[in-house]
């Protein structure tokens, strides 16, 4: 009986640890999105701060595509953001129901 019980803690933490691993994970994937967000944006000012030096129109056929590609980069950074937002939430949700049904681990998780 008294191995059943150590084994069945031992199985709560282990799930608890990959939980953690697994939101740890979504943490960088958060970190590399905000990254991606901000580099549009330090582009965007780079090219307002030079804009005296050059004319908008003859320089048109490269500020197109790197607008598109800004705008990519602008909904991948969102969408990893959003994404990594969704699953912290959930591995939150199934760490608190380990912690509810073993006691043993309640004491150590907030």
């Amino acid at each position: 009986m008294d191995d059943e019980k150590n084994e069945s803690n031992s199985i709560a933490i282990n799930e608890a640890q990959l939980l953690l691993a697994e939101k740890r994970t979504s943490l960088s994937v958060m970190r590399t999105g905000i990254a991606m967000l901000a580099l549009p944006m330090s582009v965007m000012s780079v090219l307002i701060a030079t804009s005296r030096y050059y004319n908008v129109l003859h320089v048109l056929h490269f500020l197109v595509p790197l607008g598109i590609f800004n705008l990519a980069l602008i909904v991948f950074g969102t969408y990893l953001i959003s994404r990594s937002i969704i699953r912290m939430r959930r591995y939150d949700r199934l760490i608190h129901k380990i912690k509810l049904t073993y006691s043993i681990i309640g004491e150590f998780l907030d």
